[in-house]
């Protein structure tokens, strides 16, 4: 329905030479073209070169449902190699009964009477962050997201803590970076300067930030994140220790701003090239009392196509790892102990068997009408599957709409039609230029959202 320009399609795609650049570069070059180039060459299990280990591609839902799924148990989670010292013991590191029982501890701050309780604090947090945007020419949106949920991270599962100091915020900002990108390391040692040596130091300013916070944590008794995690348990009475507080949150900390930052900010770069599908989302946002409640912000139909139409276009986590731990076979492949395998969760959504035109941003995809995702049950998964998969995307959700429907309330923006962020791949993509955006103030008359 809604066309999309050569140039817009390269955001997600370019020609490249897979095979002289090698694995680990093609990737970060562009993730999509090397899926396609191994998808098209080996099928759905693809071995690929990659440094100090053996390592295989898995390319399609078929395929990554498989894995995902994980039905003979062949499959553990293949982070540790990537980033396991500085998302230490973090939930997508634990595997079998361990993982099963943090799981479920965990799920009792997730429950759907604590969600609407985080949702009733977000409104005002988005509220004070977003007055201090300014309209203009050039406004870089994806690092002002980025502090934006990263401040609303701490607000909300930190008891109303907010880090004012901004020196302090930043360097809470970059450690976080640091440890990401740590995923794409060449060389995986400290060496000062290096991608290693910034995440080591990152993860030791993110254990000296939280563990400095936790005895007020822990004395307030309230219903933040933080403090329900120094006191749920399970139904044997089994509670976090201190350090386990500390793990979890630098991992939930983690991945409640960084993905909510890609999924928003990517919506921003759709909308302000479509600006049709913006003023339709923004009539749902202006229809919408003041806080709003969780069954308000989901019973919003164009916002929640757009939403995940960008998770589509955009995964906020393209590939998720996993190591065999004993000879398998996956969709009649065999895969040896000890692989590494990508789960390559991007390349699904753009597959021409299960989607019509897949580089055209078409909301109306989702629609209920045609729910061209549910033409396979993985052939839209940006929260991954099987037992690892996402814990918090019920609150994510509800964050992206409560940010969207105040940025709508607020602002028009715009970007050039040519423009095409330039994307970086190291570890989660994101626009290397900030995504610079044509800001407008919109009249205050017109906002309901408070």
């Amino acid at each position: 329905m809604v066309a999309a320009s050569r140039s817009a399609s390269r955001w997600v795609r370019a020609k490249v030479k897979v095979p002289v650049i090698g694995g680990s570069l093609a990737y970060m070059h562009d993730p999509l073209t090397l899926m396609r180039y191994l998808y098209d060459r080996h099928g759905p299990v693809a071995p690929l070169p990659m440094p100090g280990r053996t390592a295989t591609f898995v390319l399609g839902p078929d395929a990554c449902g498989a894995v995902l799924q994980n039905g003979d148990k062949a499959f553990v989670n293949g982070w540790e190699l990537l980033v396991g010292p500085f998302f230490h013991r973090g939930l997508m590191l634990l595997d079998g009964a361990e993982h099963k029982q943090h799981r479920r501890i965990l799920q009792e701050a997730f429950t759907r009477e604590r969600i609407e309780g985080y949702t009733a604090a977000l409104h005002p947090a988005v509220a004070r962050e977003l007055d201090t945007w300014r309209a203009g020419s050039g406004y870089p949106a994806y690092p002002a997201l980025k502090r934006l949920t990263l401040n609303l991270a701490t607000q909300i599962f930190m008891g109303g803590h907010r880090i004012a100091d901004p020196a302090q915020l930043d360097r809470v900002n970059r450690a976080f970076i640091a440890c990401v990108q740590a995923a794409g390391a060449i060389l995986r040692k400290a060496v000062p300067g290096n991608k290693w040596h910034r995440a080591t130091r990152g993860r030791a300013e993110l254990e000296r930030f939280l563990t400095e916070q936790l005895p007020a944590a822990r004395a307030a008794g309230g219903n933040d994140l933080f403090s329900v995690l120094t006191r749920v348990e399970d139904e044997d009475g089994t509670r976090f220790s201190d350090e386990d507080v500390v793990n979890h949150m630098i991992f939930l900390l983690m991945a409640a701003h960084d993905t909510t930052t890609s999924t928003v900010s990517t919506a921003m770069y759709y909308l302000g090239r479509h600006g049709e599908w913006q003023e339709r989302v923004r009539e749902e946002a202006l229809a919408l009392g003041p806080d709003p409640t969780v069954q308000q912000l989901n019973a919003l139909p164009d916002l929640d196509m757009v939403i995940k139409e960008c998770q589509r276009m955009v995964a906020p986590v393209p590939v998720v790892t996993r190591r065999a731990v004993k000879d398998t076979e996956v969709v009649g492949h065999s895969i040896a102990a000890g692989t590494h395998a990508a789960v390559c969760l991007q390349l699904s959504h753009y597959m021409p068997e299960y989607w019509t035109q897949p580089e055209v941003f078409d909301p109306e995809r989702f629609s209920a009408e045609r729910r061209e995702d549910r033409s396979h049950r993985f052939a839209w998964a940006p929260f991954g599957g099987g037992v690892h998969k996402c814990l918090g995307m019920a609150f994510s959700d509800i964050e992206v709409r409560t940010l969207l429907a105040q940025l709508l309330t607020r602002f028009r923006w715009s970007v050039p039609p040519d423009y095409v962020p330039p994307m970086s791949n190291v570890s989660l993509p994101y626009p290397k230029d900030g995504l610079p955006v044509e800001l407008r103030a919109l009249p205050a008359t017109t906002r309901t959202i408070s």
